[in-house]
């Protein structure tokens, strides 16, 4: 019995494939993931000391293969009175804008410090963090999409 022959298959690609010219907004709005890492809840003496700091690391991670500038705001408060009376307001100690630039897949550790001065509940989640590709020609940065609140219990001892 003859054995069918066997053919091979070939895959084409054609060479003018269209590159897409500019990214989408959304993929502009992902280029950087970002996450804070801070203890969930916090002791402090506020008889001893008023101010109660509490160090938290703002963690970037570039998700493209591209160079991106990166500029974070920690200036920015909720504006809704409902959200200070859950969460309270807390300070951000130091400097309170940074620009850098990450390279294609690189994660940055951005150390920051947290000033409260009442017992409560916080949402850390405020830095504003927008980016743009090096080599994007554009007046704005794109905001990054904004994690989940990041909740910090702040004890009296």
């Amino acid at each position: 019995q003859e054995l069918p022959e066997t053919v091979l298959l070939k895959f084409f690609r054609p060479d003018n494939t269209p590159v897409p010219a500019r990214p989408t907004p959304e993929q502009l709005s992902n280029l950087i993931k970002t996450s804070l890492h801070y203890p969930e809840s916090f002791n402090h003496s506020f008889h001893q000391k008023s101010l109660c700091l509490v160090p938290v690391t703002l963690l970037l991670s570039n998700c493209s293969q591209a160079v991106v500038d990166v500029m974070i705001d920690l200036r920015h408060k909720p504006t809704s009175s409902e959200a200070l009376e859950i969460h309270g307001s807390f300070t951000w100690l130091g400097q309170t804008q940074y620009k850098l630039q990450l390279k294609g897949q690189e994660v940055y550790s951005l150390q920051l410090k947290a000033c409260f001065v009442h017992t409560g509940v916080y949402n850390l989640g405020t830095p504003r963090v927008f980016a743009k590709l090096v080599d994007q020609v554009t007046l704005f940065e794109t905001s990054q999409q904004n994690s989940m609140p990041a909740l910090i219990i702040i004890n009296n001892i």
